[in-house]
């Protein structure tokens, strides 16, 4: 996938962001486990909010921002296709938030990389590091609820 701009970087950015908030909502609604649902709900949280942070980006700075041809972002790389499920196990779901933080992480990570902007680029760093603290709780939860379970 091609971009022209930084405004369709956003665009597509903050598209993944509320792909992450309704993945979350939606594992939150499903998960038996009180503890990993209001983990799930922090999540959506979180993820509304790197939403709001890109979105304000875009309405007060796009003007700023030069114009950029990023090209072939190779966006399937960063998209879990995977859906959560009614009869989804924890361990389902505790394996389908890490890819998706994965995903996440890897997309910023490549944003951060290839963008000139240096106030942008530092945005989508942040956003990676963030994405990979979600994906570590997660793998400590799994690892937690693998050992227990074995």
């Amino acid at each position: 996938m091609n971009f022209d701009n930084v405004n369709d970087i956003l665009e597509f950015a903050m598209e993944q962001e509320q792909g992450a908030v309704d993945f979350y909502l939606d594992l939150a609604k499903k998960s038996n486990n009180k503890e990993m649902k209001a983990v799930f709900e922090a999540f959506a949280h979180e993820e509304v909010g790197h939403k709001a942070r890109l979105k304000e980006i875009q309405h007060t700075q796009i003007n700023d921002l030069e114009t950029e041809n990023i090209s072939d972002l190779k966006v399937s790389d960063y998209v879990v296709k995977a859906k959560p499920h009614e009869n989804m196990t924890y361990e389902e779901a505790l394996v389908l938030a890490m890819n998706k933080e994965k995903a996440a992480f890897k997309l910023y990570s490549t944003l951060a990389e290839r963008i000139n902007n240096p106030e942008l680029k530092k945005v989508f760093q942040a956003l990676a590091i963030e994405e990979s603290k979600h994906k570590l709780r997660f793998e400590l939860e799994y690892d937690d609820y693998v050992m227990r379970e074995n």
